[in-house]
């Protein structure tokens, strides 16, 4: 018995379908039928970094002296204020400015100003409280990258 086919060609492999679900063409590039080809305007869209255009974490204050101060911090409060005052005990992972800073380094630094929050509190306290403080401070009702003194 040979290992080579004696004048017919190797067999090919199995046609691949198409990736598209329920799609059972023949795939030719890309894993993909002709119909299912990626159109252009399917390429994916470049998003901003934030819709917002605040400076970098680091350029608002958030930089290794800030990291040893919050790590500081949480050692000496441990404990969520928000949890703890609905009486649970849930570690606190996040710094929190009770009054939103907006730039102002002497507020940033001001650790009456901290309170020790989970993530989960931090989120809604940002969302509802913060936003909600900063437009009705702002003279023109605006939520901004204005500094609040």
């Amino acid at each position: 018995m040979s290992l080579f086919y004696s004048g017919q060609s190797m067999p090919t492999a199995p046609a691949k379908l198409c990736g598209h679900p329920g799609c059972n063409a023949k795939a030719t590039i890309n894993g993909k039928c002709p119909v299912h080809q990626p159109k252009p305007t399917d390429a994916p869209v470049k998003r901003e970094r934030t819709k917002d255009k605040r400076p970098s974490a680091h350029k608002r204050g958030y930089d290794y002296r800030w990291n040893q101060a919050r790590l500081a911090f949480l050692d000496e409060h441990p404990l969520c204020k928000h949890c703890q005052d609905n009486g649970l005990i849930v570690a606190a992972t996040v710094v929190d400015h009770i009054i939103p800073h907006r730039g102002d380094q002497s507020r940033f630094w001001d650790q009456d100003n901290w309170q020790p929050l989970c993530k989960s509190c931090h989120d809604i306290k940002t969302a509802n409280i913060d936003r909600k403080l900063t437009t009705a401070l702002l003279p023109n009702g605006k939520a901004g990258g204005a500094v609040l003194k």
